[in-house]
């Protein structure tokens, strides 16, 4: 929790690489993956280029927890084969069938892009009152 850092933890997040100082910061929400691969901790990265999914990997480490950052020295990466678009599910098959989980992970990436696109909307300086 942010409110319990120290001293000394607070004045390290002052400053950034090349000793600027930080001005704002985003608190962002960690999730909790589920997802392993040969019993490591694995978390799916999606790629799209405009409103489309067209492929992605897993970023895999295996000294890693389900809640720590993945991002790290030591991860690895494993594909992730998109062999059909993904815009619909296979509503005959299981839900963590590798098309159907696919096909959560591009409606998650297509809502993101959607909520990144509103917010830019809104920020942009030329739109302002």
């Amino acid at each position: 929790d942010v409110r319990d850092l120290n001293r000394k933890q607070r004045n390290k997040m002052a400053v950034v690489k090349e000793g600027l100082e930080v001005h704002e910061v985003i608190i962002q929400e960690g999730v909790y993956t589920f997802e392993n691969i040969n019993d490591a901790v694995a978390e799916p990265v999606v790629y799209m280029i405009d409103h489309f999914v067209v492929g992605g990997f897993y970023r895999v480490h295996t000294g890693r927890a389900v809640d720590e950052n993945l991002n790290a020295p030591g991860m690895h990466f494993v594909p992730l084969a998109f062999d059909n678009p993904c815009s619909t599910p296979d509503c005959a098959g299981a839900p963590d069938e590798e098309k159907n989980r696919f096909y959560a992970y591009s409606v998650v990436a297509r809502l993101a892009l959607l909520a990144a696109a509103i917010e830019l909307e809104e920020n942009d300086p030329d739109n302002l009152s």
